[in-house]
């Protein structure tokens, strides 16, 4: 099968993708929705008529952001609502409270390189906030998905899957030694996983996943870390000329994602710079390409039984 192309490029912004697009009678989830490449994927759903629900852990800053959507679209239809992926009384909150149904689940809220960190169940945080509350969520949501018809989810995921696979015989570091990195890269190789997995599940219900990576960005997500290290990497990626995004580019290959005519149907893809990612070995320069084990069926299959029976037991 040819490798998904869609004519947009690492350049183009989510209002570029959306140009000429109607959304109306379409309602959206967006987690993360207050920052980064999340308020400006709502932006631009919001912009071509989608009636946007901004769920984030910090309501106050939610606010701000549909505040300023609003100066941007003024006929903007949006909602905030409170959503804490680490914990599941929360997305259990958020998911009884939604009611009809749900074209767009859009899995933006992330973690990235903390230091060691535990939720009450004893999972190491990355992979409880970025993996298994977003699986959480959308299992709490596969109802309004069915409803609508011809729902879409977009799991964002990051070239920072590259650091790991899942390791199911030590999820959660109890008997290693800690890193933040295969923390992270775990995390995001589960919302690859999931993709791939909850299109075979549901793609016959007319709901379909797609995995994205955004692009490099400066953004929040960076926050922990180490402020030598980050401006390390800042300086080197200005010196060999690696291109960053800005958020509204970051935000374009989501956006395609969940509404390009060419996606109908199709689930299953991790997408990079609005195009299909190729299989590589190793992510060589930091930001292209999708590992094998992150596309595999098995593993996704894995995946899913494992997180099941974690969300089971907790």
């Amino acid at each position: 099968m040819a490798r998904f192309t869609s004519g947009f490029t690492a350049t183009s912004t989510a209002s570029d993708v959306l140009a000429g697009v109607d959304l109306r009678g379409k309602s959206a989830v967006v987690t993360g929705a207050s920052s980064g490449i999340g308020v400006e994927t709502a932006r631009a759903l919001a912009g071509a008529g989608a009636h946007v629900v901004l769920a984030v852990r910090d309501v106050p800053a939610g606010r701000r952001a549909a505040d300023d959507i609003a100066r941007t679209h003024p006929a903007a239809s949006t909602e905030v609502h409170p959503l804490d992926l680490a914990d599941l009384a929360s997305v259990q909150r958020f998911t009884d409270g939604w009611s009809g149904p749900l074209h767009l689940l859009i899995n933006n809220a992330g973690i990235m390189m903390t230091p060691e960190l535990r939720t009450p169940q004893g999972w190491e945080l990355q992979f409880a906030t970025n993996h298994l509350g977003h699986f959480a969520l959308a299992l709490g949501l596969h109802a309004g998905l069915l409803e609508s018809g011809d729902a879409r989810i977009v799991s964002v995921s990051s070239s920072g899957h590259g650091m790991s696979d899942i390791v199911y015989e030590d999820l959660f570091f109890e008997r290693r030694a800690y890193d933040p990195g295969q923390a992270y890269g775990q995390s995001k190789t589960a919302n690859v996983l999931f993709a791939v997995e909850a299109s075979r599940r549901w793609a016959a219900e007319g709901i379909t996943a797609n995995a994205v990576m955004p692009g490099g960005i400066w953004t929040n997500l960076q926050r922990h870390w180490d402020p030598q290290a980050l401006a390390d990497t800042k300086a080197y990626v200005a010196d060999v000329g690696i291109a960053m995004k800005t958020p509204a580019q970051g935000a374009a290959t989501s956006v395609l994602a969940a509404t390009s005519p060419l996606l109908d149907g199709v689930g299953g893809l991790y997408l990079e710079d609005c195009q299909e990612a190729e299989t590589v070995g190793e992510i060589i320069d930091g930001t292209h390409g999708v590992r094998a084990y992150a596309l595999d069926p098995e593993n996704a299959r894995r995946l899913w039984t494992t997180s099941t029976e974690l969300l089971r037991t907790s």
